[in-house]
């Protein structure tokens, strides 16, 4: 990893709860030197504050300027909001857009969420030069799936936008320990999340924010429930070529050789996933297994353009790929097995 890439991880990314769940690895490394991101407890509220968020997007004038010219023309039905300390422009909006600061949206919703609860901010975090942000609540205990070895923290991301990317979002997720990655609180399902849009009537929506704490609540049951499903879901050496074949399909012969290339790289890696890495391989022979494997390749193997691997992953996570990931695997593999996976319930929802 670049000393750029670590400056900017150290910068625009807090970790918190290593105690609990190690160093973040392989994309978050800990900074050398200067002051760490990562913390052995929750990520201190102060510090999100006074690392991330201690500016706000002001809304400026949009005008058009001739090439030629020079002549001006002002356009009063938009806005642009630009970044102050960077004065870099975030995104273009209608004059009609209400832009939600990260201070009230995610630090003060969030501290209200924490009142009489036992949550702490696990991770926090700046996105596209400041154009996405999120901070996300945990459990301070990691639970364990003890028939399954499955370590995990159920947590709730709390996200927004200045470039018209998110509506600012309150949703459950579950980060999974062997693997440090994120993943559906509900596998085989999308949703369990609340949206606000960024319009003018919105601010009056802020108390809504508390009911996502019922989301936390879930999470973990819902998890676990369909892990021991996934789990009990037998997943034989033929049914997981078919798999790979339904997941990865090979191009047909006359097709270009970068096309083909790419398709045996892509079969070639998840095979290894599922026969030998330690992220993926104590659950080969399960639906599990599968579902792991995709999503551990998705985070680690795939390819990333025009972003860090670090944003990519949690840019997938804010804005619910993450979601659609984990349920397009449970869809895939119920179609290829052609029988429910674990109980009823999970091949209704896929389905």
């Amino acid at each position: 990893m670049s000393k750029e890439t670590l400056e900017h991880l150290n910068t625009n990314t807090l970790i918190g709860f290593t105690d609990k769940r190690g160093h973040a690895w392989h994309y978050r490394e800990e900074h050398q030197g200067g002051e760490s991101n990562h913390y052995p407890g929750a990520v201190p509220v102060a510090d999100i504050l006074r690392r991330l968020f201690h500016w706000e997007a002001e809304p400026w004038l949009v005008q058009f300027k001739h090439p030629g010219t020079g002549e001006i023309i002002e356009d009063p039905s938009r806005q642009v909001f630009i970044r102050p300390d960077t004065k870099s422009a975030l995104g273009v909006f209608k004059d009609g857009y209400k832009g939600h600061q990260y201070r009230p949206w995610l630090v003060g919703n969030v501290q209200t969420m924490l009142d009489d609860s036992e949550l702490g901010v696990g991770s926090a975090g700046l996105l596209k030069g400041g154009a996405v942000a999120w901070v996300q609540v945990e459990v301070p205990d990691t639970f364990v799936i003890s028939e399954a070895g499955v370590e995990y923290r159920p947590n709730l991301l709390a996200a927004t936008s200045f470039d018209g990317s998110l509506a600012t979002t309150y949703k459950r997720t579950v980060t999974n320990i062997v693997c440090d990655n994120t993943m559906a609180a509900g596998l085989a399902e999308t949703g369990h999340q609340i949206k606000v849009k960024h319009s003018r009537n919105s601010l009056g929506r802020i108390s809504e924010a508390r009911q996502a704490l019922d989301l936390v609540i879930a999470a973990a049951s819902d998890f676990e429930a369909e892990v021991q499903e996934l789990i009990r879901t037998d997943v034989s050496p033929k049914e997981w070529s078919k798999f790979v074949d339904a997941w990865a399909p090979l191009p047909e012969a006359d097709a270009h050789k970068g096309t083909i290339t790419r398709a045996e790289t892509k079969r070639e890696q998840i095979t290894q996933l599922w026969k030998a890495d330690p992220r993926v391989s104590p659950w080969s022979g399960t639906g599990w297994g599968v579902v792991q494997a995709v999503n551990t390749w998705a985070h680690h193997s795939q390819g990333v353009r025009g972003t860090t691997r670090a944003e990519r992953n949690m840019l997938r996570a804010v804005n619910g790929e993450v979601d659609n990931l984990d349920a397009g695997t449970i869809k895939l593999l119920t179609a290829v097995l052609d029988r429910p996976i674990g109980q009823q319930r999970l091949y209704a929802i896929a389905a």
